[in-house]
């Protein structure tokens, strides 16, 4: 029986336990992937604190969602990939599924792309959850055409900083929230920056839009904060939300005859449907990618699989400037 290294944790905010256990095998419409690096996600930690019931992963379990890697092997009726492909793509860690710190992981094939030629595998490994929860907003949701106005609240963030380049690359003109020491970085990446402790909600959508609102408003902070994103969004416009948690007045937003969408980017691992239309937003990812017009910021720092317990302490503490992966070698 072949075997392989994983980071295992067994219980309620537990250790990183590195163990050999068995290596998995590609079964029908899976892909044996030889990860490279693994993307790390605040729903990680989440998961290691038994605090997200909603993903459906108990422990003892492997984390991590996203991965990049070279696939070792195809099962039967899979013919989009072969041995030596780069692919990436958020294939597990959630529903019962074996998450992305180990060696391998046979994934599903329909969630996986051909990683973009131009990014290190730690780049593209930061990329899957972050990219598919920003384009069904944008794109599946709320359909964003060029000309349109695009606040996206939490610019900075991993989800946020996806939807700002996303916006731009569809010709919207976007707009985004952050501390003031991030302002800089939004500008980098084509957004207008708003200091969201110097003005309120009322102030900003009256300087930047004479009082109308945006056209379109992405939240992904949840909580109070898509409650200002009913505030900003203007008459007849769109509001989604990759957070939607919480109870909210929904009357600031049915007097605006406004639209709100919800993004649930966990759904095609926790019910086995929707899988190829992941695999399809990383395709057209890693074609704006390859252009030039998307790229992940990611932490500098390097992590490994023997480390990876001082990456999920970097994510939870604010040290990291960027996504963080573990490299897996």
């Amino acid at each position: 029986m072949q075997t392989m290294k994983a980071a295992l944790v067994e219980t309620q905010d537990g250790p990183f336990r590195l163990l050999d256990i068995p290596r998995p095998v590609a079964g029908p419409g899976q892909v044996l992937v030889r990860i490279k690096a693994s993307g790390i996600n605040p729903l990680d930690a989440k998961i290691r604190a038994a605090a997200a019931a909603h993903a459906r992963q108990p422990l003892p379990a492997i984390l991590g969602l996203d991965m990049a890697g070279v696939v070792e092997a195809v099962g039967a009726g899979v013919t989009a990939f072969r041995p030596g492909d780069e692919v990436y793509g958020m294939v597990g860690g959630v529903g019962g599924h074996q998450g992305t710190l180990a060696e391998y992981v046979a994934a599903d094939a329909r969630l996986l792309a051909l990683k973009p030629a131009n990014l290190t595998m730690r780049e593209a490994a930061v990329m899957p959850l972050v990219a598919i929860t920003a384009w069904e907003g944008l794109v599946d949701r709320m359909k964003v055409q060029a000309g349109q106005t695009l606040l996206v609240q939490g610019g900075a963030g991993g989800v946020g900083h996806m939807a700002v380049q996303i916006g731009r690359a569809f010709s919207a003109d976007v707009y985004a929230t952050a501390g003031a020491n991030k302002t800089h970085y939004l500008r980098s990446i084509g957004a207008t920056p708003i200091d969201y402790a110097a003005e309120t909600v009322d102030e900003y959508v009256a300087r930047l839009t004479g009082g109308a609102g945006f056209d379109l408003v992405y939240d992904t902070g949840g909580g109070a904060i898509l409650d200002d994103a009913f505030k900003a969004v203007k008459k007849f416009g769109h509001v989604a939300s990759s957070l939607g948690w919480g109870s909210h007045a929904l009357a600031p937003l049915s007097f605006k005859a406004a639209t709100y969408s919800g993004v649930f980017t966990l759904a095609p691992l926790l019910t086995g449907e929707g899988g190829s239309a992941h695999g399809e937003i990383l395709r057209r990812v890693a074609a704006l990618v390859e252009t030039g017009k998307l790229l992940p910021r990611l932490d500098p720092h390097l992590y490994t699989l023997d480390t990876v317990a001082l990456a999920h302490e970097a994510m939870l503490n604010g040290a990291a400037v960027g996504k963080i992966a573990v490299a897996i070698e």
